[in-house]
């Protein structure tokens, strides 16, 4: 197989421009998001900017289902560590909680306000906080950066605390940048302000996963190759390490399109994020 020399960086990791009316999103979420909150805060069942920190951002919404939860799941947002909030994802919750789960949906601070390393431990504080309110199993979902996100939670230099680290079953990572050294080369950098070693450092294809680690990366078969190409990487490497891993390329499905699946409680990357 020959591989092509990547020459434009910034066409690399832009996913917009290269999606068949790719313009439409993020606004495309905002409307189903806004129905569901609305639809479960009616019912009694969803609690709002829940604070799990001191910083404007540090908020999340929880969902709860109609029964006892029986564990919890965690969405990170993606944006590149840099835009968007947990309020354009909230109907990606209905898989799970129709499953019998809690769904807790964070925010965190952006860059460049702050560093990426910062974003892991808020979203550590955030994930601690919302397993503090629900007992059980705990299974984290991520897309693109937020990928990134909850594949850290369950590297050896995880910052969740030993408790809660044992309570994580499952980490799904959709469409995840797993190794940052890349992004130095791009415009994002003007934000996220990465030097050559601090991406090396927060890159979880460089760390070692923690025990008991269980990781599925998930990809659309339409996205750009870079993403492919890093959801195979993350996979492989985990695995030569000992943790169990799986890769999935959903056929049809570009980088904005493929969250849609959590969703759906009988789709398959519901049931693999439950598993």
């Amino acid at each position: 197989m020959i591989f092509q020399q990547i020459k434009d960086w910034d066409d690399a990791y832009t996913n917009g421009a290269n999606i068949p009316c790719g313009e439409a999103w993020p606004a495309a979420w905002v409307e189903p998001a806004r129905t569901y909150r609305e639809q479960l805060l009616a019912a009694g069942r969803a609690q709002l900017d829940l604070s799990y920190a001191d910083k404007p951002r540090n908020r999340f919404d929880l969902f709860l289902p109609q029964e006892t939860p029986r564990g919890l799941v965690v969405y990170v947002h993606g944006g590149y560590w840099q835009g968007l909030d947990k309020s354009y994802w909230s109907h990606l919750a209905a898989g799970s909680v129709d499953s019998g789960y809690a769904v807790a949906m964070p925010s965190y601070t952006l860059c460049p306000e702050v560093r990426v390393g910062q974003i892991v431990e808020e979203v550590g504080a955030a994930i601690t906080d919302a397993a503090n309110e629900i007992d059980g199993p705990i299974h984290l979902t991520g897309h693109s950066a937020g990928g990134h996100l909850v594949t850290r939670m369950i590297a050896a230099t995880s910052p969740l605390s030993p408790a809660i680290r044992q309570r994580v079953r499952t980490v799904v990572s959709i469409s995840g940048v797993h190794d940052l050294r890349p992004l130095v080369n791009t415009s994002l950098n003007k934000n996220l302000r990465l030097s050559a070693e601090e991406a090396a450092a927060e890159s979880p294809v460089l760390m070692s996963p923690g025990d008991g680690a269980r990781l599925f990366c998930w990809v659309g078969g339409n996205e750009r190759a870079e993403f492919i190409r890093q959801n195979a990487l993350m996979a492989s490497l985990w695995l030569g390490l000992g943790a169990e891993t799986g890769a999935y390329v959903e056929p049809d499905r570009h980088h904005f399109s493929v969250v849609d699946g959590l969703a759906d409680v009988d789709h398959p990357l519901t049931r693999t994020l439950l598993s």
